[in-house]
């Protein structure tokens, strides 16, 4: 069992960030008459609901099996840093009316990404002799990430900076968005390596 069987739930985990981005829009374009802003925030923040729900009892699931058992295959730990999105989109689509939620959401994907760069130690001491081959779960190292702002993690931080007004967190935003745009070139680098080498 890996994290990648959250990704049911991750339609719904984007609800609670585009109803923002929604109403932020018609905002500051002036037309917010035309939508009806409590029933899309109602909405987007009750659906967002049950899919950080879903996401938290499969993250849930896959502790427990950390615990119980040891990491995943090899070629199967990129997809640990799924776990990363459930919690940081949440946080993205909360910042705007809770805070002080959306910090502790944070804290809980920054927590599950230092759990996914620790699945990969291994492949990252100097003296290692192992190598992870390229599979298409490597995309995983880019896509959880973004709601960090890193995209889960770096929308969640970017959301976070915004509503608790901190440039610190700004700043940390931005860096990890820098390190997701290289993460990204690396990754896609390496797949079209490997398939021209037909390796893949």
């Amino acid at each position: 069992m890996t994290p990648v069987w959250v990704f049911p739930a991750y339609p719904l985990l984007l609800t609670a960030p585009f109803g923002a981005n929604l109403i932020s829009a018609a905002n500051r374009a002036g037309g917010l008459g035309a939508i009806h802003t409590v029933p899309v925030a109602l909405a987007s923040v009750t659906v967002q609901g049950t899919g950080f729900l879903i996401s938290f009892m499969v993250c849930a699931a896959f502790l427990y099996r950390l615990m119980t058992q040891k990491l995943p295959r090899d070629h199967q730990r990129p997809g640990v840093f799924i776990s990363i999105g459930p919690s940081g989109f949440t946080c993205a689509g909360s910042c705007a009316c809770w805070p002080m939620a959306g910090l502790w959401l944070w804290g809980l994907s920054i927590w599950f990404f230092l759990v996914s760069v620790g699945s990969l130690w291994k492949y990252l001491r100097p003296a290692s002799k192992g190598k992870l081959r390229f599979q298409m779960t490597w995309f995983s190292f880019v896509f959880p990430n973004t709601a960090l702002r890193v995209v889960e993690q770096v929308t969640a931080t970017e959301a976070l900076a915004t509503a608790l007004g901190s440039n610190g967190l700004e700043i940390f935003g931005c860096v990890l968005a820098a390190c997701l745009v290289l993460v990204w070139i690396l990754v896609f680098t390496k797949m079209l390596q490997c398939l021209w080498r037909r390796e893949l």
